[in-house]
């Protein structure tokens, strides 16, 4: 495996007498597809709020690109490459899609927001946005007011800000959510093509589109990963197909 983008050591948290994440250990690999998939209830939700500091950890640590993060802010993560989209997406819907993009850069370079509309045509601000659209797909979609994008569109302008942050990892919080069969191969597609130069990792409840471009899976189960592998360990794994995957052969 390449050398590790993120490493996680003996991660917990727990709520009163529920455990949420307990004593997880995850390692991602540089460029790598990485998805945690469980049942509702798991703890995949408080491990990426946990990866993304939007959560503090009751104990471990989180070494990121080579660098203990476990204490860093949201934003101190951001800042050293750590980007996260979330369940629901979060645009401005009445702004188009380059201005939604070229936001997340000028956020990113440290401006207020107040002064995205007097910036619109600012080439350092609309050339990487424009990148950016393009790489998600979205390119000819730049002067569309996002409220007319589809649904799967606004999922795609969601990595596009993300990726205008210029991050080394994504952490993509349900990716597919709420997608059609069309709009979620499409998603695959996109995820398939910024593979490498992107570490991601990835929950999904899709169990098609994880297993059609995961290079691994991790399954949690009430906090622990009682399963990591390929797409075919994962199918597999007899624990796995009692606790999730269920045990006909037509559920996987």
């Amino acid at each position: 495996m390449a050398d590790p983008m993120l490493q996680v050591k003996g991660m917990r948290k727990s709520f009163g007498g529920v455990v949420a994440t307990d004593n997880l250990d995850l390692e991602v690999a540089a460029g790598e597809i990485y998805a945690v998939i469980g049942p509702n209830g798991a703890g995949k939700t408080t491990l990426i709020n946990q990866l993304s500091g939007a959560m503090r950890s009751d104990s471990g640590s989180i070494i990121f690109d080579g660098r203990d993060v476990t204490r860093l802010s949201p934003p101190g993560r951001a800042a050293r490459g750590l980007a996260r989209t979330f369940q629901i997406t979060s645009i401005f819907h009445e702004f188009t899609a380059l201005e939604n993009v070229a936001l997340a850069v000028q956020a990113h370079d440290g401006h207020s927001f107040r002064f995205l509309r007097a910036a619109r045509g600012q080439a350092r601000l609309c050339e990487p946005a424009l990148e950016a659209l393009d790489r998600v797909g979205l390119a000819d979609r730049a002067n569309v007011t996002a409220r007319y994008l589809s649904h799967g569109e606004h999922r795609q302008l969601e990595i596009a800000m993300a990726l205008a942050t210029k991050p080394k990892m994504l952490l993509l919080d349900e990716p597919m959510a709420g997608m059609g069969p069309d709009e979620s191969q499409r998603m695959v597609g996109i995820l398939q093509s910024l593979k490498g130069p992107q570490t991601i990792l990835l929950i999904e409840h899709d169990m098609d589109a994880v297993f059609a471009m995961a290079d691994r899976i991790s399954v949690l189960v009430y906090g622990r990963a009682i399963a990591t592998g390929s797409a075919d360990e994962i199918r597999t794994n007899p624990e796995v197909r009692t606790a999730y995957l269920g045990e006909d052969e037509g559920a996987v």
